[in-house]
Parts: C-alpha cells; sequence; structure tokens
C-alpha cells in the first residue's frame, strides 16, 4: 500500500528540538524560516542525510567503501523516504575541458546529429568531440589554448647578458644555462638586449643564420648550442610538467601567456569536424551561440527527411528551452563551467534531472530562485511543478514568496535563529500561513513600499564608454554618499558593469558571494580573526605560549588532534562519527583547559556565542569585531561554530561584518540578500543604511525588489541577457523607474505594488 507521507520522529540535528512532521508525498513542500533557524538541519542533515546513507546500504562493501560516506543523522526515525537527488548550490566541479554542453548532454546529441546529418561526414559521433583524439585539434589537445613563452615577462631587455636578463632560476648570470649563452661568442655580453640587431635576436631566441653545430660549454662541459626559445620550449611546455615540484610549475606559469589556438582559433576541434556542416553551420559554431539564438536554428532543422534526425533535433529543442526557462538562455554551450556562479549551477542541475522518466523521487533545492530575476523565477516554478507532477516529492528551501505561494504544504522552522529556533511554528497550508504569527507569516500579509524620499548624492563615479563583455559602449555615473542598486535580468551586465567599476576605482570594498573557509578546523573564531586575540589574551594572562591555545598546534588533544570528534572506520559498515571521550569534543588537551582567563577555559569561551562574549571581554579590538558580528545579525553563533556549518547568509553576512565601521569608503556588494528571510532583510537594510549614513557610498548588485525600493537611485540594464543585454534601461529613483516602459524590473515592481495578501 502506497505511504503518502515520509514521518520524520525525534529530529535533534545541531538546533533542532526533537521535532516531528509529516510531509506529503508527490507534492511540492517548501521550508521556509529565517536564516539560521534550521530549515538545512530538517532538509539536508537529516532527510537527505539518512535518504543517502539507506542507499548507499543496498551496494556491496566493495562499492560502499568507493561511495561519499554519510553519517547516520540525530533522529530517532524517519518512515517512507525515496531516493533523493540533491540540487544544490554547489558549483559544478569541472576541468577545462567541461562546458555547459557537456555537463547537460546536449553537447553529446548535436555530435550524435553531425555525425547523422553533417556534410561532409566526420564520421561517428567522437569524431566531433574535442575529449577525444579523433575529434579533437591535434594542435592544442582539444583546449582551444596554446601556452607560449612571453618574451616581455622572460627577459628584461633593458639588460646586458653580464647583468642577468633572463627572468628564471638556471638562467640568472652564473648559472649553468647562462653560461651558454655567456660563452657561446656569439654575443657581446655587455650590450644591452634592447640594442641587438635582428640577426642578435634571431641566434639568442633560436639560432644563428647559416651557423650549424655550435658547440659552447657550461660548468666544463661542452654543449650544442640551443636557441633560449627552442630550449625553453623543450624543457618547460613540450613535456609533462607533472613531474616537476610545485614551485617549478609555478615559476614556468610565470613567464608563458596563454592563447587562442592557431589551428582550430580555440574552436578546440580537428580540421575534419570543422569542415563538416548543417544549414552552413559547423558544430563550433553552434556551440558559440546564445541558448536563445542557438534553438531558433535548430527548430529550422526540424523539416529534415532523416527519421533518426527528428528525435535528436526534437531532444535537444526540449534541453535547450529548459535552459531558457530557467533564465539561462544567455549561455552558451562552450561556456567553461567552472566559470559558472553557484545560482547558474544548480539550474543547470535541474534541466539535468528533467530527462528522467523515473517517478517516485525525492527532489531536493537549497534556494533554486538565487540569482533569479523575478521574470525568471516563474519559469522556475514551472519546473518544480513538472516534477511533482511526474509522481516526485519535491522539498524547497525558500526565502522566495512566489515560490512560497505555489507551495502544496509549507513548514515554517523557527521561531528565530540558532538556540531560539528549531522548532516547527506552522506547518499547513499557504492560506494558513498567512494567518500564522511567524517572522515569515507576518512577512507575507505585508508588502514594501517604494522610499518617499532619496538622499541627495555628493559626487559622481562616472564609467565612460564600457565595452567589456556585452556592455554596449556605456558610459553611467554613480553618485557617491547614497545608496545605488544596480538591477536588470541575470546575465544583462550589472557584474561586469562593477567589474569594470572597479578596475576604475580599485580603492573599492568588494563583498562578494565567495565562500568562506569550510574545512572542519575552520572556525567563527578563527574566520574574523578573534582568535589570535583570545589567544593572545590567555597567553598574557597565564604566561604561557600562545601556541599553546591553539587546537591546530601544540594545545591540541592528543587523541582526536583537535577535531573534538574520532572517526571510526567500520570496514564495510558505515564510518562512525563520535565525541571524542578525551576531551569530551572539547578539542583541547586536559593541560590547557586548566589555563584560564577572567575564570573561563578557552573551551568556555569558544561555547559562548557571540552576544555573550562581547559582554565577557573588555579590550576595544575584539568587543568592536564582536559588535560588528552582532550588529549583521549573528550574535547567536557560538565563536567555537565551524564556518561549514553556516548557511549562505550567514556567511555572507560574517564578511560583511568584517568590512563595517568605516566612514568614506565605496562598497560594492553582489547580491548580498542570498540565502536572508524577509525579516533578516530588515536588519541587511538597516546595516547598509548605516553605511551610507555614515558617510559611504553603496553599491548593490541586486533582484531583490525590497532592495531597489529602498535605494536612492537605480541603474537598470538590459533588456535581456548575454549578447541581448548590455545597455542601459533606467536611471533615476525607484519611484521613477515605475513610469519606465522598458525595464523588465520596472513590470514585476509594478507587480509587487499591486499585489494583495490573501
Amino acid at each position: 500500500m502506497q505511504q503518502h507521507y515520509i514521518e520524520v520522529t525525534g529530529a535533534r540535528k545541531n538546533n533542532l528540538k526533537n521535532i516531528s512532521l509529516k510531509i506529503p508525498k508527490q507534492k511540492i513542500t517548501v521550508f521556509t524560516g529565517v536564516s539560521g533557524a534550521g530549515k538545512s538541519s530538517i532538509v539536508f542533515d537529516t532527510i537527505a542525510a539518512e535518504s543517502q546513507r539507506q542507499l548507499n546500504e543496498m551496494f556491496g562493501s566493495f562499492i560502499r567503501n568507493r561511495l561519499p560516506k554519510y553519517g547516520q543523522p540525530n533522529v530517532d526515525s524517519i518512515n517512507n523516504l525515496s531516493t533523493a537527488v540533491i540540487i544544490d548550490q554547489k558549483a559544478i566541479r569541472g576541468n577545462s575541458r567541461s562546458t555547459v554542453g557537456t555537463i547537460t548532454d546536449i553537447y553529446s546529441l548535436f555530435r550524435l546529429l553531425y555525425s547523422r546529418i553533417g556534410e561532409p561526414s566526420a564520421g561517428y559521433s567522437n569524431a566531433y568531440s574535442f575529449n577525444d583524439p579523433e575529434g579533437m585539434c591535434p594542435r592544442c589537445d582539444g583546449l582551444g589554448e596554446v601556452k607560449k613563452l612571453d618574451l616581455d615577462k622572460l627577459l628584461d631587455t633593458s639588460k646586458s647578458l653580464n647583468e642577468g636578463p633572463i627572468n628564471f632560476p638556471g638562467f640568472s648570470v652564473g648559472g649553468y644555462w647562462w653560461e651558454i649563452y655567456a660563452n657561446s661568442n656569439l654575443f657581446d655580453n655587455d650590450k644591452k638586449l634592447a640594442n641587438y640587431t635582428k640577426e642578435e635576436w634571431q641566434g639568442l631566441l633560436h639560432e644563428p643564420d647559416n651557423v650549424e653545430n655550435i658547440t659552447t660549454h657550461a660548468k666544463g662541459h661542452k654543449r650544442d648550442y640551443e636557441g633560449l626559445v627552442d630550449r625553453f620550449n623543450r624543457l618547460y611546455i613540450n613535456r609533462d610538467t607533472s613531474s616537476l615540484s610545485e614551485k617549478k610549475r609555478k615559476q614556468i606559469k610565470q613567464v608563458l601567456s596563454s592563447g587562442s589556438c592557431p589551428l582550430c582559433e580555440g574552436s578546440r576541434l580537428s580540421q575534419a569536424a570543422l569542415e563538416s556542416t548543417i544549414n552552413s553551420h559547423n558544430i563550433a559554431q553552434l556551440a558559440a551561440m546564445e541558448v536563445r539564438e542557438l534553438i531558433e536554428v535548430v527548430r529550422k532543422l526540424q523539416n529534415t527527411d532523416d527519421t533518426i534526425a527528428l528525435p535528436i533535433i526534437s531532444e535537444i529543442t526540449k534541453s535547450l528551452q529548459y535552459l531558457i526557462t530557467v533564465g539561462l538562455g544567455y549561455l552558451t554551450l562552450d561556456r567553461p563551467t567552472p566559470t559558472l556562479s553557484g545560482g547558474e549551477s544548480q539550474r543547470i542541475k535541474i534541466v539535468k534531472r528533467l530527462g528522467s522518466s523515473l517517478s517516485d523521487m525525492l527532489y531536493i533545492f537549497d534556494e533554486p530562485t538565487v540569482g533569479l530575476h523575478p521574470r525568471d523565477v516563474q519559469g522556475l516554478i514551472d519546473l518544480l511543478q513538472e516534477l511533482r507532477d511526474k509522481g516526485n516529492t519535491v522539498l524547497v528551501v525558500e526565502h522566495d514568496h512566489d515560490v512560497i505561494k505555489i507551495a502544496d504544504h509549507v513548514v515554517d522552522v523557527g521561531p528565530r535563529a540558532g538556540k531560539q529556533g528549531g522548532e516547527i511554528v506552522y506547518q499547513g497550508s499557504i492560506d494558513g500561513l498567512y494567518q500564522a504569527e511567524s517572522p515569515t507569516g507576518r512577512q507575507l500579509r505585508q508588502e514594501k513600499p517604494i522610499k518617499s524620499e532619496s538622499r541627495q548624492p555628493t559626487g559622481q563615479m562616472k564609467i565612460s564608454n564600457a565595452t567589456l563583455h556585452n556592455l554596449k559602449n556605456i558610459t553611467v555615473s554613480i553618485p557617491k554618499g547614497v545608496l545605488t542598486a544596480v538591477s536588470g535580468v541575470a546575465g544583462a551586465g550589472k557584474s561586469t558593469l562593477m567589474k569594470v567599476f572597479l578596475q576604475e576605482y580599485p580603492e573599492a570594498i568588494i563583498v562578494d558571494q565567495s565562500a568562506v573557509g569550510r574545512s572542519s578546523r575552520s572556525i567563527l573564531a578563527t574566520y574574523s580573526g578573534l582568535m589570535d586575540e583570545i589567544r593572545k589574551l590567555f597567553s598574557k594572562s597565564n604566561d604561557v605560549s600562545k601556541s599553546l591555545f591553539s587546537f591546530n598546534s601544540d594545545g591540541s588533544c592528543p587523541k582526536c588532534g583537535g577535531r573534538g570528534v574520532i572517526y571510526t572506520d567500520l570496514a564495510f559498515m558505515e564510518s562512525v562519527e563520535s565525541t571524542c571521550e578525551a576531551c569530551n569534543g572539547k578539542r583541547y588537551s586536559k593541560k590547557v583547559l586548566q589555563h584560564k582567563f577572567r575564570g573561563q577555559s578557552i573551551s568556555d569561551v569558544l561555547k559562548m556565542t557571540a552576544s555573550e562574549a562581547a559582554n565577557f571581554f573588555e579590550d576595544a579590538q575584539t568587543r568592536n569585531t564582536l559588535r560588528a558580528i552582532n550588529a549583521v545579525g549573528l550574535g547567536y553563533l557560538r565563536l567555537g561554530q565551524t564556518t561549514s556549518s553556516l548557511s549562505g547568509g550567514e556567511c555572507q553576512r560574517l564578511k560583511l561584518a568584517s568590512e563595517l565601521h568605516k566612514s568614506g569608503e565605496v562598497y560594492v556588494l553582489d547580491e548580498p540578500t542570498t540565502g536572508l528571510h524577509r525579516a533578516d532583510l530588515e536588519r541587511l537594510l538597516s546595516i547598509i543604511n548605516r553605511l551610507v549614513d555614515e558617510g559611504n557610498s553603496v553599491i548593490v548588485i541586486e533582484h531583490n525588489l525590497d532592495i531597489v525600493k529602498n535605494a536612492d537611485w537605480v541603474i537598470d540594464l538590459g533588456p535581456e541577457g548575454g549578447a541581448a543585454g548590455g545597455q542601459i534601461l533606467f536611471e533615476g529613483t525607484p519611484a521613477q523607474l515605475l513610469d519606465s516602459q522598458e525595464s523588465i524590473t520596472a513590470t514585476f515592481l509594478r507587480k509587487s505594488l499591486a499585489s494583495v495578501p490573501c
């Protein structure tokens, strides 16, 4: 008999307070609540972890030892689980050979299509693969670029041979390789390289004209002469450098430059593959098109008579449309995956899963609207509903109100963060959530108005004729002393514009989305810089070495090595993580814990929350750091909490905390509302407004309409992403933006103000 609910009983992971809940199957359940309330602890650390652990147990011991290890979550029981597919924001791992086309398998479909109807045919589908010897360019091995010696980096032409013009170890004055050139009798060793004749340059870099088999000597040994470029290529470029030391490889990299492969012109492919075309396009030309343009080209192929090619074309069209639906129509298939953002990576993972015909799966999403303009959220919603309608259960951790509103079931976690959270404050229908007295319920019942009065700028920061990437030769002035929001759909050019701005104004402080330390040894105190000050205080108070108070050094517990936990390998069974019995999870040796500062051990201090610690410490530097952490709403975090356990919103606010209390600065914030509940957004806005009121200029790249409404000035880019973007659609106040007919942001701004909660 089919079970209609996933039943969780007695969940106690992290801050969860022994909670129990029933989650309907084959429905969309959205988990809401303020940052740090415990949503991820339920969905990822409990439900997803247990599903993956049980799935792994079905394999034999040989396979299990090669699969990721998942410890048993702290829960009494979870019943009626399905196989979980986790679609998170982690960037897609890939090397220089991994592209959007390869990771989505769309490029594989194109290879199959070209092998079927390409003229002239290059052969089977692998003949169109830049990752296969048969299809890759022989000059660059399918990488699309070649590395070559950069003489401007290698040589200082203002020096003579006797003055050491070659900037590389072994080629310096007196070095083995230097002697080959200095003892060749081909050059005036006191002559500046800048004054060399064409013939002398030829002799130094390659070999002298009309002279063969020149013999020179170095360190008393006879050597055949070899030009500098030829020797360097042989020793360091045209060989496998993996056997060289990391130091040597870095030295080599410093004198190299990369350029497009001259044979394939960056396309990565063999000449045979490039000569094969469909409707005058080779496969590389299609891969270089933006998806929005590419889908139109593919649709024109549907009139082919080839019955085998038709289903391939249909599958390609469907996959391309999925990319457009999730707001990625501006991408190209040849875009390397390492260049994708976390939000882009997550949406590509969604596209990969939609082609599956499996049902009764458990799909788990971690804030899938990250990086999406409100216009593209509806496309994402359509895909979530499509997964549900195929008979799957969909769990979504999300703050976006449009996603919350389409939920079949809502679980609201709170009421607040950290120790004050970890409870189920509401579960039921969306209509019931509107009436709930929780932070989420209250926020759903109200819509922020547009700022009525804007600050006046104190000056201007001008960007002139910007053409980087898709920017269309734009000129724009960013006002000083105010809050400026840079808006527009994904790929419109917002980040590119700010990149140009930072080149012009390098003194600006950038607070972006790059991750904080995520190792098990990185804690709040170490990341924030507090740990060093705390260790100094303990050292001075006890007249002992500062290193004694580091759990990564002299003070670590000898049994667990300062981890606080012991990992036990049970051979073919799951390894077990248990609290270290020697230190009881405190990370330190007993000797260290005997030393006190103001009556507290180093372990006692690390158990304190940032709020508690602010009242405990008296020195100005430590208190200022703690006040900044409290100001961004992270006062509930313990000083010893690992940064790997922090949510995305907590990580970004922690970075912002390190930049507070400055005046007269320019701040650039890259989507600071990522991972923030609307209640947390109020706190963020108060911090930003305080920064501006203290004389700073703040520029925010943002999709969140609440930030746009509260800005003093808005710069909106578009109209679309990629090649169809890069234009300034609007400059002015939020109130003036309402009247714009060109801006997509304006359309959704008007819609948000017109919406009335149920």
